[in-house]
């Protein structure tokens, strides 16, 4: 999953922009346990951030199981363009990891 969220990016950066978005990647391909990715995320990201990505993977989750996309901009307490960006993702398909 990291890889899709990665080459959506590099479609709309520069070169340095797509290299540090690589050392990411490879970053967090190596953190081997929930405590470590959990302290590096935590170290990394402002709180809110923290919080949206999450919300985002809620999102993802309930456009799989069938949930209409205004209920889960409620639900979730996030606006409809970002529920309607997850679905257009969705059917691009991308997130094939993420089940119900």
């Amino acid at each position: 999953m990291i890889y899709l969220v990665a080459f959506y990016y590099t479609k709309y950066m520069d070169k340095n922009s797509q290299k540090y978005v690589d050392e990411l990647i490879s970053v967090l391909s190596n953190i081997a346990s929930k405590k470590e990715m959990s302290e590096f995320l935590e170290g990394l990201l402002t709180p809110r951030e923290l919080l949206e990505i999450p919300t985002r993977l809620q999102i993802v989750k309930m456009l799989r199981q069938g949930v209409p996309q205004r209920e889960i901009a409620e639900k979730l307490g996030v606006g409809i363009a970002t529920v309607s960006r997850g679905s257009a993702e969705l059917k691009r398909g991308k997130f094939q990891k993420i089940t119900r």
